[in-house]
């Protein structure tokens, strides 16, 4: 008979969300098991967050001994050595790693298993109590004929849970392009890893990765090329798109948009995109090629049939609480579809959490997830988007500031970009777009005032310190009011008052 751990709950997968339903769960007392087949940290740490940013960083340090010139200091040419650009991105994963390791799991008391998970079915009944297992847990013997939803094998374990999370995240999503499978290509997976700058890039996919990441290596050196079927950045506001659009432009990033791929051929560092460009057939000739087309939830060889949960190619179903079909089984981040990004998969943990452990009914609610592009100048959005707004809400206002009438844009000739902000006519705030300097830390504002439902009265009468990029959310805010407050019915008002003395 095989013999199973049993625990309150076993989460798999050891990236952002998964990490912090288990340190959550081991703190509150509960016995824990996590499961995890590759590196602890999963994608955020080892090929997404960490590593972009720490490449965007690179880049934005390169652009600005480019740019020292028009604050009068005599900079010469940025000197890239390429073995140090990519020494800072893995010194970078090697300082944070030690928060997501085995070791600190171990630590806080979860039973961290390394190998895939399947779910076997097993309904198993305990014969046997262990107490002294090191977890709390208890391991228990079962026959092996029994099959059911509750269990899982990792290795050479099997472990029945209360209450099971999935976590396990996705993977980057590989069109089906003629001659790619035979042509070397990168994702987000290998793209960390080259050691060298390339001569040309050429990125398939105009999305906030591909621009990320397009816009990083063009600060770096390389010739950069994008290719996307739509637009680039097909989900944001056009308005502020543009913005960034002309950046690009700029910076002599070469986009191809409205274009279908054809075929990709080539060998080592001499490769070809074959585009139908404008009715004629185009070849572009580079040395590396990223492919950035979205990502695939990552649900192969769980086994999820025999546990009874549904899903399609867009990811597991759950509900508001994000329990799947399996009520016994939650499934958090981005193998739930919907939003894929860290920020909402700890979010998840959260929720998962009160429900797993309390018992709470908590539900899921979106209206204040903001989410960022780290491109120069930044994007960031919350809430409802000005098209989606007029859908939903009908009659809405638009505010609008721009940086260039901030000091401190001003002062760091950072003066591209805009705050725009979806309120209805009474004040409520629906959704609010930063393209500019900073615009992930100032979105943040908006986040909190549509969480806390808040009127447009309490950003406008925020103080904010001068001269700061964030004046200019009060800035945006106190526009709301502009035309009731120089009305000639306000002139009125303090002409009458004035006779009083």
């Amino acid at each position: 008979m095989p013999e199973y751990l049993e625990v309150d709950i076993c989460v798999i997968g050891g990236g952002s969300g998964g990490l912090s339903v288990a340190a959550g769960a081991a703190q509150m007392g509960a016995s824990t098991v996590l499961v995890e087949k590759g590196k602890m940290g999963g994608d955020c740490l080892n090929y997404g967050c960490v590593p972009s940013k720490a490449l965007l960083a690179a880049g934005h340090a390169a652009r600005a001994v480019g740019r020292a010139r028009l604050f009068g200091v005599d900079a010469s040419r940025p000197a890239i050595v390429s073995k140090d650009v990519y020494g800072h991105i893995q010194k970078t994963i090697t300082a944070i790693a030690p928060n997501d390791s085995v070791e600190r799991f171990e630590g806080l008391g979860v039973k961290v298993i390394q190998a895939p998970a399947r779910f076997t079915g097993s309904t198993g009944v305990a014969v046997e109590d262990f107490s002294n297992y090191g977890i709390g847990a208890r391991v228990i013997r079962v026959p092996a004929r029994f099959t059911g939803p509750t269990e899982i094998e990792a290795g050479d374990e099997r472990v029945r849970a209360r209450r099971f999370v999935i976590a396990t995240g996705s993977s980057p999503f590989v069109p089906p392009i003629e001659g790619l499978d035979a042509t070397p290509y990168h994702t987000n997976e290998t793209i960390f890893d080259l050691g060298e700058i390339p001569e040309h890039l050429i990125v398939i996919g105009g999305g906030p990765i591909g621009i990320e990441m397009a816009q990083a290596h063009r600060h770096l050196g390389a010739r950069v090329t994008v290719l996307e079927m739509f637009k680039i950045m097909p989900r944001d506001d056009p308005e502020l798109v543009a913005v960034l659009r002309a950046r690009l432009d700029e910076e002599k990033i070469d986009i191809r948009e409205g274009i279908k791929i054809s075929r990709v051929e080539g060998s080592g560092s001499a490769l070809s995109v074959v585009i139908e460009e404008d009715g004629a057939e185009r070849r572009i000739e580079g040395s590396h090629i990223l492919v950035a087309t979205g990502r695939t939830p990552n649900v192969g060889g769980l086994n999820l049939g025999k546990a009874g949960i549904e899903y399609t190619p867009k990811g597991i179903l759950v509900d508001a609480r994000l329990r799947t079909t399996n009520k016994n089984v939650f499934a958090i981040g981005d193998v739930a579809g919907g939003y894929q990004f860290t920020h909402v998969a700890a979010y998840h943990a959260s929720i998962v959490i009160r429900n797993a452990l309390f018992r709470l009914p908590a539900k899921v609610d979106y209206r204040a997830v903001p989410w960022a592009a780290y491109t120069m100048p930044e994007l960031a959005y919350v809430g409802l988007s000005e098209s989606q707004a007029r859908e939903k809400a009908g009659e809405i206002r638009i505010l609008r500031w721009p940086f260039e009438d901030n000091d401190r844009a001003r002062a760091e000739l950072e003066t591209e970009g805009l705050v725009k902000v979806v309120v209805t006519p009474r004040g409520r705030i629906l959704g609010a777009g930063v393209v500019g300097p900073r615009a992930g830390e100032l979105i943040q504002t908006w986040g909190l005032a549509i969480g806390a439902k808040l009127k447009i009265g309490a950003v406008a009468s925020m103080i904010a310190p001068y001269p700061t990029f964030g004046e200019i959310n009060k800035r945006v805010a106190g526009s709301y009011f502009t035309p009731k407050l120089f009305s000639e019915g306000t002139k009125r008002i303090v002409r009458f008052l004035s006779l009083f003395g």
